[in-house]
């Protein structure tokens, strides 16, 4: 379905909002990231080993998988707003305040504030967009939301380890948090002033029990667990990698570590606009949206052979295509999730979904630094990588039911207990 050039002002709106997203989008993914690219110099003037680089990755998502269930009920009940700027401003001000860092107790602790601040932005998104958009829409408009969490890591990957090399570590942070902070000047004017509850009918939805009680909750979660294993792998780790085991330059990996990055980004925006143009033909949601998401899980599995082949050049090839293939998962996963929740349980749904996907950001960081300090290579890692691709691939497949939204059971307000 195209855009029509006679949209009345609530359907620019719409858009215009989607775009604000992205790149709030954008710039969470380039402040959560920005540590993995100053990480090859960061390290070497702390000295700091790779199990304590492995705890720092990891320590974002401490605060930023438990924050995620608290963060859906939030926007589920209060103004999607209000809560946004005031975490958009946590997270800026603990990126601007890293490059100030001396210790590595100073560097957890802004990682842990950075993790609790950036915690609210998925689950504010999905109820937002559920709220705006039908199901043959949310293809694409989860897809540019997306692209901005791919370009986050591929610009920032390039110009971050630009800065890096010729500025040093510290200049990074500085910059990315104060120019981050601009973001909130076009919110406040444009992102509107709907302080609407998510339903005035006098019903609340489902109860944080009953989303969590659903298989198909436990399927996309443990899916989401699966891939956030194999994404913060390559978002914590890859220029790490390139600039340790490939031995490019840190000039060198800012080019060539932002390509699969690159890839991804393209590959959302386009399998967004595919999979709701199939489903506006006539095609079923259901075949479609867990098509590109299990077939993006398996395909993603060619991280495996980029880690064993010699040649570098063929081996960020094959984590581009890899990358490539994210794009198709990532651009449809939140469909999904918006579709079976609905508007009365999107922001609960998708703060458990997120939480889950970010425990593997918890996971796969730590045993990163733990395997390559102990086996002095990257190949076990990649290889837990690829396991966890296939595991989420078959929790899709199997746990997940038909794409279409639930029936909640909903009670009167007045009677309702707090959950």
């Amino acid at each position: 379905m195209a855009i029509s050039s006679l949209e009345s002002p609530a359907q620019s709106h719409r858009w215009r909002l989607v775009a604000l997203l992205s790149v709030s989008v954008f710039i969470n993914y380039v402040d959560r990231g920005n540590l993995s690219v100053a990480a090859p110099v960061l390290g070497r003037e702390l000295n700091l080993s790779p199990t304590q680089l492995g705890l720092l990755f990891s320590a974002f998502f401490w605060t930023y998988s438990f924050c995620q269930i608290p963060a859906g009920w939030l926007v589920d009940r209060f103004s999607v707003n209000r809560l946004y700027t005031a975490a958009f401003t946590v997270w800026c001000v603990a990126t601007l305040l890293t490059g100030f860092a001396h210790t590595i107790a100073a560097l957890l602790t802004l990682r842990l504030l950075l993790g609790l601040g950036e915690s609210v932005a998925y689950p504010a998104c999905s109820q937002l967009l559920v709220r705006n958009f039908s199901e043959q829409e949310r293809g694409r408009a989860n897809s540019l939301i997306d692209v901005g969490a791919k370009a986050g890591p591929a610009l920032g990957t390039l110009l971050g380890g630009l800065v890096v090399a010729y500025y040093g570590w510290r200049v990074l942070f500085i910059a990315a948090g104060a120019a981050g902070l601009l973001w909130l000047a076009p919110w406040s004017l444009w992102a509107g002033t709907d302080e609407r509850a998510p339903d005035e009918s006098g019903t609340v939805g489902p109860s944080l029990f009953q989303v969590v009680g659903r298989r198909d909750t436990l399927g996309t979660s443990l899916g989401m667990f699966c891939y956030g294993y194999a994404w913060y792998f390559l978002l914590s780790w890859l220029p790490y990698y390139l600039v340790v085991e490939r031995h490019l330059s840190v000039r060198s990996m800012a080019l060539f570590g932002a390509l699969p990055f690159c890839g991804s980004a393209l590959s959302a925006l386009v399998s967004g606009w595919a999979s709701d143009n199939l489903i506006a033909r006539g095609a079923s949601a259901t075949g479609v949206r867990k098509t590109f998401v299990v077939g993006g899980l398996l395909l993603c599995t060619l991280v495996l052979p980029a880690a064993m082949v010699h040649n570098t050049w063929f081996a960020l090839v094959l984590l581009t295509v890899a990358s490539l293939a994210i794009g198709l998962f990532s651009s449809n996963v939140w469909s999904i999730t918006q579709t079976l929740a609905g508007r009365a349980a999107a922001g609960k749904w998708t703060g458990v979904q997120n939480a889950a996907g970010n425990l593997g950001g918890v996971v796969s960081p730590l045993l990163t630094g733990f395997i390559v300090s102990s086996t002095h290579s990257f190949f076990l890692a990649f290889a837990c990588a690829a396991i966890a691709l296939l595991l989420g691939a078959g929790a899709y497949l199997f746990l997940v039911g038909e794409v279409a939204p639930l029936k909640w059971h909903q009670w009167d307000k007045s009677t309702a207990l707090t959950e």
